[in-house]
């Protein structure tokens, strides 16, 4: 199985920045797709961004051009930098991650892995 850990949420004043980090970990798998989703309150989950194995990028309307997302393959880390943050901007974020694992006899599986959840709150 792989775990996801999520860092780096907390409080920011509207415009400014915060990164999040999310490092995942296991015994035997290999990451394909790795990306945030966000839930404000009383809403819905909805993707933020999210990241190949190869670099190719994909945003949600909302965060275009002030959010960035990146990759460090050999940690096994993803990244979101949230610049020019916004009210709306306030929600848990989650990591998330479509993975290849291995079971003890090789057999190779597919699954969803999802962080616990990082708040981040947006005051004026």
């Amino acid at each position: 199985q792989v775990e996801l850990v999520e860092s780096g949420g907390g409080l920011v004043q509207a415009g400014g920045s915060l990164r999040l980090s999310c490092a995942a970990s296991g015994r035997r798998f290999s990451i394909n797709v790795m990306g945030w989703y966000r839930q404000p309150p009383g809403n819905q989950r909805e993707l933020v961004a999210t990241i190949t194995s190869v670099g190719s990028t994909s945003y949600g309307e909302s965060v275009k051009g002030r959010f960035a997302i990146s990759r460090d393959n050999a940690k096994n880390t993803v990244y979101l930098q949230m610049n020019s943050l916004k009210l709306e901007d306030t929600a848990v974020y989650y990591c998330h991650a479509v993975a290849d694992w291995y079971s003890d006899s090789g057999y190779r599986f597919t699954s969803n892995f999802w962080g616990q959840g990082t708040q981040v709150t947006v005051s004026s």
